[in-house]
């Protein structure tokens, strides 16, 4: 009973135990805590540190489709992940024109709950409809911090229509 008054409460297991997964896909993650530093196995002591030095990927949002609607970024972000430390996210759409009449932008929402309703009146915008030509617009995760991403336009439609993914960046171990 206490499911029907909650039907989002499904997808927020189904939200955690993905970024479970994404963060066990760590390699080191995956060989056990002998390889941490701690437990009962000293031998790697001291124990390995996060290595923000070296070399951060550039990561075109949806590959060669780009930041476009009709995709799927969740699952797009499933298959590119994990994202690291310093990795830098490349946002690539083209700017609004007369054939161009649905422009896209790039906001950061503030919380999971934003995210899994698409509530955009707390996010902050990050990329205007004009940013993503040419290059691209360049965003780095350069916190450890989940961020919550979505297209701003329509009112929510384009980021309920599958135009938002999040990425939690790992450290990278050495």
């Amino acid at each position: 009973m206490a499911l029907l008054k909650h039907p989002q409460l499904p997808l927020l297991v189904l939200l955690i135990a993905s970024m479970l997964a994404m963060g066990s896909s760590n390699k080191d993650f995956q060989k056990g805590s002998e390889n941490w530093g701690f437990g009962f196995n000293y031998t790697n002591w001291p124990p390995r540190h996060p290595n923000p030095t070296q070399s951060s990927r550039r990561i075109i949002v949806g590959g060669s489709d780009n930041w476009r609607f009709g995709s799927n970024y969740t699952e797009w972000a499933r298959k590119s992940s994990p994202f690291f430390f310093n990795d830098t996210l490349v946002f690539k759409y083209d700017p609004p024109s007369e054939n161009n009449t649905h422009p896209h932008s790039v906001y950061l929402l503030p919380n999971l709950w934003s995210f899994i309703t698409c509530d955009l009146r707390w996010a902050k915008q990050v990329a205007k409809t004009n940013q993503g030509a040419g290059e691209g617009f360049e965003f780095v995760l350069n916190k450890w911090k989940p961020y919550y991403f979505a297209c701003g336009e329509s009112n929510g439609f384009h980021c309920k229509n599958g135009m938002k993914f999040f990425a939690m960046p790992l450290f990278r171990w050495y």
